[in-house]
């Protein structure tokens, strides 16, 4: 609005002061306008003629003399700029009408801004390019080329079309930037893009060359900027190729459609099958009916020549240019509002005429023009309600049976679906008898209905009994338009089609048999403590063993003996009391006390490692019979996979295996059988389909060795489809939305079988973690014992023994009376049958030193 407003800024003024020289030009009768025109064209010699009739007009209807000042410009730039400045130099001419082409627009208006007297206003005929705001002058009588530009994109939006081919002549150069330009920004805004650009010259005699190689390239869509001529023999040349009808769509641009009205029909027949967009103009109004029977008349005799006189979009740009002078006034000028949006006029080739409906800018398209037919305009974004006859194919059915333009049936999608899936959660083909009819289903076809959903497109499941391979053959070969089923996208697949995003997980895994892990392990009863659990227990038991001997050493005869006697017993005694508690033959309450601790503390580790042990024993402890793929090759083993997959090159090309090692199966039955007879060592599935056979073979079988990196399942279409962007788009939005786990739910999970026991936790033994309290209490038990058993045995030594005052000197004579008593046993025979009374200890230090 403010790029508008500005521009209304600029030329408000020079415009204003330019007309006060028009009228003061009128009220003197002196009013002289120029035309530079190229009087060899079609659109020349009509604007030429209505030109004429408009200054009649103006004549009789003002009483003033309008005198008109006619120049050829035979289509060559040089020659509009030196007709300019004649008209201006000795002419003296207050407006100047003409240039068709924005090349001579340009020079006429280079050349009118350099006037030295005064400076004339332009009518510029020509679709302008760029902006003119260095002309205030300059004013444009036509639409403009951007206008065009947005109407194809409008018409290629509806039906997805993404990649767009322009061919444009040379001859136009100065134009076909502004062309590019605008076509791209209008494909940006609607998802179309300008993937190819070829330019060719008006004589151009390789037509056939350029279009095989477009025809090789997969070229579909295309866009023609060309003039009349040239048009007619590059879609006479691609017809010849195979290369219109149905799959290809040809827009043409109004350098050809505007001269439809001028050519015969045998020409227009030529042309069946053309997209055009045309300069709209109303034809049903009485002042049209009455311009166009004068048209006729003056039109014949200026030009006898020429076949038709129809007066055509030139005529009617003449005319209204000339027009524009006459009514527009300094005071209205200020007031006056922007014009509407100019209909475009969407043309269809049909037989010896065409068809046609209409866009405008911001509406839509409508079969009607408000003033063509009584009665609302009714707009539309969609070509599917107004439009049906203007398509003459949908563009993902490439040579197949004409559709009839003028009916309104529905052609729909055939898509292939394998008839023999392996897997009937994710395909299954089945014939209902009561509906007499093949019914489809499964997890992979519920996806499909969610994203042809999404993208509103019909569509008809036709089962497939053949491989895979050939499946995504029938594609290319136009049998099939689309691949529904488990199929795995692999980079060969892609030479025939093209694929979705994949929407299950990708890559290829190993199965393989699996057998008992710990029933011929010997050290199987060391696996329910860990190794520092059996150190900390051997380690407690004999410091509690030590502390008790130590303890009960002096009241018991048998405790007593050789160093090597005693060392025995401390072991005999540690691990006999942690079996039993034998109070009535311990004499020291602190002994007794560490023994019920240690008691309690060994009855909680018995227990743990008895239930520990039973569950080893009972779990079923499995391992696979194959960890890698190199074990298989090196044992030359045969390995097996579904038969009509891509598995079989994958094992051969890439995993290395012989062909005569690789055997095909028709059934998981037949996998279960071979994987348990030997016949194979090992097979080969895609992950999704690993997993369902885990699930019906869930304790004979698992998964082992490293995931192969292929593909997941796609659904494919032919190559260069134009909705596959879209596909995958919707593919997305039922993955986002939930529905895709939804239906994961519905089809997989329920045949999903987790057997957590039959493949346990392997650092499940016992630690010294779960008994730290226990050994502990143990522990410091025994320890508390010991120390208050060294204390009273000092104390009851320092009794004894009065003389050592020194603490140091009392401890040092303490150790030598022990030493001294445990010499003096090693050396005595001590009958463990015949209990005695243990002499005093004192009396026996006494004794000693007699």
């Amino acid at each position: 609005m403010m790029h508008n407003f500005a521009r209304y800024l600029i030329t408000l003024p020079a415009f204003s002061m330019l007309w006060f020289l028009l009228q003061a030009s009128l009220i003197t009768g002196n009013f002289t306008i120029g035309a530079i025109l190229d009087l060899t064209s079609r659109p020349g010699k009509e604007a030429k003629v209505a030109i004429e009739i408009a200054i009649q007009d103006f004549n009789i209807k003002t009483n003033q003399t309008l005198v008109l000042y006619l120049q050829n410009s035979r289509n060559k730039p040089l020659h509009a700029a030196i007709a300019a400045k004649e008209l201006i130099d000795e002419y003296n001419v207050k407006a100047i009408l003409g240039g068709h082409t924005w090349e001579e627009a340009s020079a006429i208006a280079d050349v009118t801004s350099e006037a030295d007297h005064h400076v004339p206003v332009f009518l510029s005929l020509a679709t302008t390019p760029q902006a003119t705001y260095q002309w205030p002058f300059f004013f444009q009588a036509v639409p403009t080329q951007a206008t065009q530009m947005n109407a194809v994109a409008a018409i290629l939006q509806p039906w997805g079309i993404r990649q767009v081919t322009l061919i444009y002549e040379t001859s136009h150069l100065a134009s076909t930037a502004s062309i590019i330009s605008h076509l791209s920004q209008a494909f940006r805004q609607t998802g179309s893009e300008l993937t190819h650009i070829l330019p060719l010259t008006s004589g151009s005699c390789v037509l056939d060359e350029e279009l095989e190689v477009l025809k090789k390239q997969k070229r579909k869509v295309f866009v023609i900027h060309t003039s009349l001529d040239l048009g007619v023999r590059l879609f006479q040349a691609a017809k010849k190729m195979g290369m219109t009808g149905d799959g290809y769509l040809w827009i043409a641009t109004n350098g050809i459609t505007d001269l439809f009205h001028s050519i015969d029909s045998r020409m227009i027949y030529s042309l069946k099958g053309m997209i055009g967009v045309k300069s709209y103009f109303p034809e049903n109004t009485p002042d049209f009916r009455d311009f166009r029977k004068r048209f006729r008349q003056k039109f014949r005799s200026d030009y006898p020549d020429e076949e038709h006189d129809e007066p055509g979009i030139f005529a009617v740009q003449g005319y209204n240019a000339l027009k524009l002078l006459e009514n527009v006034s300094l005071e209205n000028f200020e007031k006056k509002r922007p014009l509407l949006q100019s209909p475009v006029e969407i043309v269809s080739v049909i037989g010896k005429g065409y068809h046609s409906v209409y866009w405008i800018e911001g509406s839509g398209f409508s079969e009607t023009v408000d003033g063509d037919i009584n009665g609302a305009t009714t707009y539309t974004n969609s070509l599917n309600k107004v439009g049906q006859a203007l398509w003459p194919v949908q563009p993902w059915y490439a040579h197949r049976q004409r559709r009839n333009l003028a009916g309104s049936s529905e052609i729909r999608m055939r898509v292939g679906v394998p008839g023999r899936s392996l897997f009937k959660q994710f395909v299954n083909v089945e014939y209902n008898p009561e509906k007499n009819q093949t019914v489809v289903g499964g997890f992979v076809i519920a996806v499909f209905d969610e994203m042809m959903r999404e993208l509103n497109l019909p569509y008809d499941y036709f089962p497939f009994d053949g491989s895979y391979d050939e499946l995504i053959r029938q594609v290319p070969d136009e049998k099939f338009d689309a691949i529904a089923g488990d199929v795995t996208i692999v980079s060969r697949r892609h030479e025939y089609v093209d694929f979705t995003q994949p929407y299950t997980e990708s890559g290829l895994e190993m199965i393989v048999p699996i057998r008992s892990k710990l029933s011929n392990q010997p050290w199987l009863f060391m696996k329910p403590f860990t190794a520092k659990m059996w150190w900390l227990i051997a380690a407690i038991t004999i410091y509690n063993g030590f502390i008790i001997w130590l303890i009960e050493r002096p009241h018991c005869d048998h405790l007593q003996g050789s160093i090597v006697n005693q060392i025995g017993i401390v072991i005999w005694l540690a691990f006999t009391t942690l079996f039993t508690l034998r109070g009535d033959t311990m004499h020291s309450n602190l002994s007794r006390m560490a023994v019920v601790v240690w008691l309690f503390v060994a009855l909680i580790i018995t227990q743990s490692y008895t239930a520990s042990f039973a569950s080893m024993l009972t779990a079923q402890r499995l391992e696979p019979t194959i960890t890698s793929v190199e074990m298989l090759r090196n044992m030359n083993a045969t390995v097996g996979y579904c038969n009509g997959s891509f598995i079989n090159y994958y094992l051969k090309d890439v995993l290395g295996f012989n062909s005569i090692k690789i055997n095909s199966y028709n059934s998981t039955h037949r996998y279960a059988e071979a994987l348990n007879s030997g016949e194979i060592a090992a097979i080969f599935l895609e992950v999704p389909v690993a997993k369902l056979f885990l699930a019906q073979y869930c304790k004979s079988f698992v998964r082992t060795g490293e995931t192969f990196k292929v593909g997941g399942f796609g659904f494919a279409f032919p190559k260069e489809f134009s909705w596959l962007s879209e596909a995958n788009k919707a593919l997305m939005n039922v993955s986002e939305s939930g529905k895709l786990k939804k239906l994961e739910d519905a089809y997989l999970t329920s045949e999903k079988c987790v057997d957590d026991e039959s493949f346990p936790d392997e650092d499940e033994s016992l630690s010294p973690r779960s008994f730290w309290i226990l050994f502990e209490l143990t522990g410091g038990t025994s320890t508390v014992a010991l120390l208050v058993y060294i204390i009273m045995s000092i104390r009851e030594f320092k009794e004894s023994n009065p003389g050592p005052s020194n603490i140091f000197k009392l401890i040092s004579s303490f150790v030598k009376a022990q030493r001294h008593q445990r010499r003096r046993s090693s050396r005595e025979v001590v009958d463990a049958e015949s209990p005695r009374s243990s002499p005093d200890v004192q009396t026996q230090f006494d004794m000693d030193h007699q």
